[in-house]
């Protein structure tokens, strides 16, 4: 077994034996942290064991014509990981988008259909429960990120078809993210080493304590640096205890209540300029083109994602006339573009 030091990966040839090798992460873990007496060592060990249990991997299949396959593909695998007594599992929401069927294998080599509970566009989480019983698996504790430093060695957990991998990585910061699909959270961890399955990877603290969940493979991890470090970007669990008992009572947040566009944008030299019209998104209809660069919302000048998102967010109802002033080329114009609600425009399974 390759053991590469704080950055090492260690693959589970046998799914039921995953929480064995988090427990070789242990010494990792502690020489990390003040010298701990057994007792401590000895409750570390259980905790990681109990983070390991939780683990599960996921396949979605989506529905057929769903807009979303033409870039996460109908097919989709990934991770969760158990939050709730009830066999709540909790992963990132765009492996659900449009999700036909969706299948949890857990660590004893089961396949278990399960079902959508929520999708939340405005934090990025999902959460599904199986149809049948999950057996054993015991709930991690949610952490926050106000203890940790940067630096601090950190877990990463993500399941595949050939077993499940276990990552050691390292914060290197928390701060804003935007997406370049119309998403943007306060607050995300930002890692590294990366690991390479990280949609849906649960990120523990060395308590087995889960501190979120993994979202994107990013070049820059560290803004401003000569050299790039690879990454991670994990969504914080922080973002999802106020919102927990709202997904699962109507399926979202009244947050991801907004404008939506259908654009996917990037920032490029103090500009926002769009990459990609989503065709069945309301900017297409309105004559947006990739290329083009967003130089206002309703009158005020944007320069970055955020102020572009957040601009554009404003409005009471997501349902509602947008102007954008746009640089086409040579040309400035102003597009009236009439937002829909996104939660509105995704397929949903046969029969719901």
């Amino acid at each position: 077994m390759d053991d590469r030091g704080s950055s090492g990966r260690l693959r589970v040839l046998a799914a039921g034996i995953f929480w064995l090798l988090l427990l070789a992460a242990v010494p990792l873990a502690l020489a990390a942290s003040p010298r701990q007496s057994d007792g401590s060592s000895s409750a570390q060990i259980q905790a990681l064991q109990r983070a390991g249990d939780a683990v599960v991997s996921l396949r979605v299949t989506a529905t057929e014509g769903a807009a979303s396959a033409e870039t996460l593909g109908a097919r989709r695998s990934g991770s969760g990981v158990v939050i709730g007594p009830d066999g709540l599992i909790l992963t990132i929401g765009y492996l659900l988008l449009e999700a036909e069927t969706i299948e949890v294998i857990t660590q004893d080599d089961r396949t278990l259909p399960a079902r959508q509970v929520a999708y939340d566009l405005a934090t990025g989480f999902g959460l599904i429960r199986p149809l049948v019983p999950l057996r054993g698996v015991q709930p991690v504790p949610l952490a926050g990120v106000g203890g940790l430093a940067p630096g601090e060695l950190l877990l990463a957990a993500s399941g595949s078809n050939s077993g499940t991998e276990v990552g050691f990585t390292r914060l290197l910061g928390v701060r804003p993210f935007s997406g370049y699909w119309e998403y943007h959270i306060e607050s995300a961890l930002f890692t590294s080493p990366p690991i390479p399955a990280h949609s849906g990877a649960p990120l523990f603290n060395r308590n087995g304590e889960l501190l979120g969940i993994g979202s994107l493979f990013v070049l820059e991890s560290v803004p401003g640096q000569e050299r790039p470090t690879p990454g991670n970007m994990f969504v914080p669990v922080e973002l999802l205890r106020p919102v927990l008992d709202e997904m699962k009572a109507n399926g979202y947040t009244r947050a991801s209540i907004r404008p939506w566009l259908g654009l996917s944008s990037s920032e490029r030299d103090g500009h926002v300029q769009i990459v990609r019209v989503d065709r069945r998104g309301p900017a297409l209809a309105a004559g947006i083109q990739p290329g083009d660069v967003v130089l206002e919302v309703d009158g005020i000048g944007v320069a970055t994602l955020e102020a572009f998102y957040k601009q554009l967010w404003k409005r009471a109802s997501p349902e509602s006339e947008v102007e954008l002033t746009v640089q086409q080329g040579s040309e400035t114009r102003k597009v009236r573009i009439h937002a829909v609600d996104r939660m509105k425009t995704l397929r949903k399974p046969a029969g719901i």
